[in-house]
């Protein structure tokens, strides 16, 4: 099996039901078996439409497999027949369908469709987007109407194609009232209801966006895999850079503004966590301060790591094929730009290429940084003009100096040369201070040492000045190159501390998993692809660090710098973390129903222990007396240890029954047997033994749909419950309301009632919440009745008394409401 090629998905994903999903998945299928290729229908639902049915025709379908479950019977697709048949195409309807419990391999179709791929069968499915994992509270917060079937995006994602059928809502509408989607009875309700206009036009949106954001990763994986860097302009995008300065909230806003310009335009604020450039005047709350403000502006914050943040800035736009740049213009004065050349904003324009570039005024345009500047020591237009200046200040300064002989003495004159050296040493660093300490020497000992126009080497204090002079430039050069350097290094920490801030600030916010985390680093350094393996590979053009045990943090793309690796080190160690986080949290997980189970066996243990024996004590003891013949005993004593007996037996028959209903509840195996159902049909029964009990009139009240003795059960649970909480003297109430398509019936009490935090655990077994008398029941009514109601379509939950106590509110649907298999599916795996 492990030579076989993986077979591909196809999907047809809808905005709504009806859209034509299924009629497209099968002429796709017909059209494929008409070109020669083996083509079979694993499952398909027509829902009786007949134009999607004729669809069928020629096409050969795998027989259904059938089965039962709780009285119902249901058709699911027959996943072994169709890998015995081994077609080379499959068409599976409802991707996110769920299959009926015990029957099949898999719980959901989706797992049926994934070892289909696996065995190299190509599959074509359909799948509505209120279905995806992702969109799913959304739909529900638009159409009001939850979705029990959910499928994981990633799942969908991974498909070899997506193709959304779509349709406008007007045209949608129309099919619903022409009988096209629905029953002609359900049409005025849908049509009412879930298929309004607003509601297809904001679900026909949410398809389009999501499909755009599938084709939108598939561009970016094809870039990468042929090394496109240039810029396709498929979607308005819209990168941001901030420096942490007072201009940040005026340069979002903009480019929020740009960015909304075109719909769909995705909006990126990025950061350069460095020691020059945009680095500037960083202010790390004014960083979180413009990433809330992006956030709410619904863009993404990135933080990156780079040597030059022009160059860094372009990389980043580019690996996210940015289509616009917004900078803000410099905040250096005019003789800073003119003494240190072009800033970030004009080397960011030049390298720009077909991106771009918005300068964007602000108030704090041409005023300076707020904090010192952390520039590197030595750039490489530095180390260019630091000698030249060394060579040529020391000339243009003699120059000057002769066209004022005779106006400074000598020691005003050294001066000015030290002060030149000084200057050349900040530009240049110590090198270049020396070219202009020896440049220096020689022109003073030149042109203002007698005598003049000649070098004087045999004046001794003409030497000593001079070797003076030159000691104190080197020594003042060496001083500020020192200052330089440890400006350098105080920056770089600091940029470090904002890259782990900014990464310790996606775990705090909850954004720490595997991928999330993959994807933060890749961003952080630039790079191609970040990824987790097993071992270090053996590529070249690839940097790895260890990542926790048998793991490896693998980064493709450029040479990383040794203080880059430091912090790539921090990284890999909390994608370690995450890892083992994952791995201990799946060994949790199965660990989780053994707890569960053996916590169960426990609470049944101790429970049996103490429930069943004084019932079987009470009946042996009975028994025992009447089979012993050294006692006479008179007839009324003889039929009082019958009784005695028979209620023992009766009771041990109840807490028995009550065990095997509750064991088939949870294996799933309980058959049901749905019917009209009036009240007045079950509630004698159900209150037999529990007299006193005040039924309200329910003559008026419609039958429901449940199985009369299942219903029977359910109420006298409840009965006995409310009975052994209500104080003497006050009776239990049972009354009976319809509403909505459903009937609700209360059983209320007036005892002490429940705390609502202890109201998560009335409904497990073997508890008995609140109960002064530990010695009788099992602790099992609720829960069977819960179980019981909802297997019947049903709910049930407490509800305060007014005044004091507790009521518990079952509620059913009405008899002529249609609870067909699915409905009863649904019920069931919510239960």
């Amino acid at each position: 099996m492990s030579d076989v090629r993986p077979g591909r998905l196809k999907v047809y994903l809808g905005a709504a039901p009806g859209v034509g999903k299924t009629y497209r998945m099968l002429d796709e299928g017909r059209r494929r078996a008409a070109r020669g290729a083996d083509v079979v229908v694993g499952y398909v639902e027509c829902h009786g439409r007949p134009h999607t049915e004729a669809m069928t025709a020629g096409l050969e379908a795998v027989p259904r497999a059938r089965c039962v479950y709780r009285g119902g019977e249901f058709e699911e697709m027959d996943l072994g027949a169709v890998l015995d048949r081994r077609p080379e195409v499959a068409i599976v309807d409802e991707f996110a369908h769920s299959n009926v419990p015990g029957d099949g391999r898999n719980p959901k179709r989706w797992q049926d469709i994934e070892e289909l791929l696996t065995a190299g069968i190509d599959v074509i499915t359909a799948l509505n987007i209120q279905h995806l994992e992702s969109l799913n509270d959304v739909v529900e917060k638009i159409t009001h109407v939850p979705q029990h079937e959910k499928v994981p995006d990633e799942q969908v994602r991974r498909a070899w194609q997506i193709e959304l059928v779509d349709m406008p809502p007007e045209g949608l509408r129309r099919r619903m009232a022409h009988g096209n989607i629905y029953a002609p009875e359900k049409i005025d309700a849908a049509l009412a209801n879930y298929f309004r206009p607003g509601n297809l036009t904001a679900l026909r949106q949410l398809a389009l966006l999501w499909v755009a954001d599938r084709v939108d990763e598939a561009l970016q994986e094809y870039r990468s895999q042929h090394g496109i860097g240039g810029v396709w302009e498929t979607r308005e995008r819209v990168v941001v850079a901030l420096t942490g300065g007072p201009e940040g909230d005026t340069l979002v806003r903009r480019a929020a503004r740009i960015a909304d310009r075109s719909a769909g335009g995705d909006l990126l604020a990025v950061h350069v966590a460095r020691s020059d450039g945009l680095a500037g005047g960083v202010s790390a709350a004014s960083l979180a301060r413009q990433r809330r403000l992006v956030e709410d502006l619904g863009g993404s914050y990135h933080s990156v790591v780079g040597d030059d943040v022009a160059t860094t800035l372009v990389e980043f736009a580019r690996a996210e094929n940015a289509t616009q740049l917004v900078l803000g213009t410099s905040r250096r004065g005019r003789l800073s730009r003119f003494l240190t050349g072009p800033g970030t904003g004009e080397t960011v324009t030049e390298l720009s290429g077909d991106i771009d570039v918005h300068r964007v005024t602000h108030e704090r345009a041409g005023r300076g940084t707020l904090l010192p500047s952390r520039r590197r020591t030595l750039s490489t237009a530095r180390l260019i003009a630091g000698p030249v200046a060394g060579l040529v200040i020391p000339v243009l300064l003699t120059a000057v100096l002769a066209q004022v002989r005779g106006t400074l003495d000598l020691t005003s004159e050294t001066l000015l040369f030290l002060l030149a050296v000084v200057g050349v040493a900040c530009i240049g660093g110590v090198a270049s201070a020396l070219i202009a300490s020896v440049t220096a020497s020689l022109l003073l000992n030149y042109w203002f040492i007698p005598p003049i126009g000649a070098f004087t080497l045999n004046d001794p204090n003409a030497l000593l000045a001079l070797a003076v002079f030159a000691v104190v430039a080197a020594t003042v050069a060496g001083v500020v190159d020192r200052s330089l350097r440890l400006s350098r290094r105080s920056a770089r920490a600091t940029a470090e501390a904002e890259t782990m801030s900014s990464l310790a600030g996606t775990i705090v916010r909850g954004e720490a998993t595997i991928p999330a985390l993959l994807e933060r680093t890749r961003e952080t350094f630039g790079m191609e692809s970040a990824e987790l393996a097993d071992e270090p590979p053996d590529t070249d053009g690839t940097t790895f660090v260890p990542a926790g045990p048998g793991a490896c943090l693998v980064l493709r793309g450029r040479t990383l710098s040794a203080s880059e690796r430091r912090v790539l080190a921090a990284f890999a160690a909390h994608v370690g973390s995450a890892v083992e986080r994952a791995r201990l949290a799946e060994a949790a997980a199965e660990v989780e129903p053994v707890k569960a189970a053996d916590r169960m066996r426990t609470a049944l243990l101790r429970a049996v222990g103490h429930d069943l024996r004084t019932p079987l004590a009470a009946g042996w003891a009975a028994v025992t007396s009447l089979r012993s013949r050294d006692v006479r005993f008179s007839a009324e004593d003889r039929e009082e240890l019958l009784a005695t007996a028979d209620e023992s037996m009766a009771k041990l028959n109840r807490l028995v029954e009550n065990l095997l209903d509750l064991s088939r509840l949870e294996a799933g195996v309980l058959t049901l047997n749905l019917r009209p159902t009036s009240l007045e049909e079950v509630l004698p029964m159900a209150l037999a033994d529990t007299p006193g009990v005040v039924v309200a009139d329910t003559e008026e009240i419609p039958p429901v749909l449940a199985d009369p003795p299942l219903l029977e059960r359910v109420i006298a649970n409840l009965v006995g419950n409310a009975a052994r909480h209500t104080p003497p003297g006050r009776k239990v109430l049972v009354t009976a309301s319809a509403l909505a398509g459903r009937v609700e019936l209360r059983v209320i009490d007036r005892g002490p009632g429940l705390p609502r935090t202890g109201r998560d655990r009335l409904f497990e077994p073997f508890q008995r919440l609140g109960d002064t008398d530990n010695t009788t029941g099992l602790g099992l009514g609720l829960a069977l009745a819960r179980g019981l109601t909802e297997a019947m379509s049903g709910t049930i939950a407490p509800e305060d008394t007014p005044g004091g106590g507790l009521t518990m509110v079952v509620s059913l649907p009405f008899a002529g409401q249609s609870v067909g298999a699915e409905a009863i599916k649904q019920s069931l795996g919510g239960a």
